[in-house]
């Protein structure tokens, strides 16, 4: 049995399947591990989510504000790496564009590392990446949950890396979760709310591309979320979640053209960071 607990953020009672917004709920997923199939997830109503997140307020109070992130860990002058999100489409050129800047800021002598959500090297993420490849069916709320507790496993190392002075690169972040969520019906509040508390990027790179000019590229429909019609719903939720942090780049140009907008974009925000811009969190205003 593979047992994993997750302290949680409360989801409202207007939501007909999660109890009071005022108390710690808890969350706990069994599994039994097969040679090839990960089985049934079960998922009780006394949630044990290990994300230590305290439920002061209600779900409807956490507002999109542009760009207005609290600095919930303290004001610092220090020198840090800056925390870079790659956000899009399926098949925008994310993971191409994440590993070209990986070698310019590499090649510029800055500590570096590229991620990935979902990490499917962790408990969790065996688990997402055997729906996301249709080896196994979820509800869409506990993969919803699956999801944001894949980032919650990495949030202490991010903080120890970001501190240490290594910008981080990643590839999908909580933007995603939501979007992909809300895009399939999920109200798009309850989707926020598990996010909320994350470490709040210095700078979302959004690779903007039409959804039929997406599916035009090689190895589209490979997994789960790759159908046109799904995706325009998503480019639709991804614009709800647009802040001031939010840097908007055409994606149908050349690969070339695309990286240099985004070497220019980056290095700023890297610089900035090295001299002293303090961490904040993420939708906690």
């Amino acid at each position: 049995m593979l047992n994993f607990k997750l302290h949680f953020l409360c989801l409202s009672s207007s939501f007909t399947s999660y109890s009071s917004m005022t108390h710690a709920c808890t969350f706990r997923v069994s599994k039994s591990l097969g040679s090839r199939n990960f089985g049934v997830l079960a998922v009780r109503r006394s949630l044990n989510l290990g994300l230590n997140i305290s439920c002061k307020r209600s779900v409807r109070s956490i507002r999109m504000e542009n760009g207005n992130n609290c600095n919930l860990m303290g004001a610092s002058n220090e020198s840090r790496g800056a925390l870079v999100v790659f956000e899009g489409l399926d098949r925008s050129g994310k993971t191409s564009q994440c590993g070209k800047l990986l070698s310019y800021l590499e090649g510029m002598g800055h500590s570096v590392e590229l991620w990935r959500f979902p990490d499917r090297t962790t408990s969790v993420g065996q688990m997402i990446s055997a729906y996301l490849t249709n080896k196994s069916q979820l509800d869409d709320h506990t993969i919803h949950l699956l999801f944001s507790a894949n980032r919650w496993e990495k949030r202490s190392m991010m903080e120890a890396k970001l501190k240490a002075g290594t910008t981080l690169i990643v590839d999908r972040y909580s933007y995603s979760g939501v979007a992909f969520s809300s895009a399939k019906g999920l109200d798009f509040e309850w989707c926020k709310a598990p996010e909320n508390g994350l470490i709040a990027p210095d700078l979302v790179v959004y690779l903007d591309i039409p959804p039929e000019k997406a599916a035009e590229r090689g190895g589209y429909g490979g997994e789960r979320y790759e159908q046109l019609e799904f995706q325009k719903k998503v480019a639709q939720h991804y614009k709800l979640l647009e802040d001031s942090s939010w840097k908007m780049i055409d994606a149908s140009q050349c690969i070339e053209d695309v990286e240099k907008q985004v070497e220019e974009i980056v290095l700023e925000h890297v610089v900035t960071c090295q001299k002293g811009k303090p961490l904040s969190s993420l939708w906690s205003c």
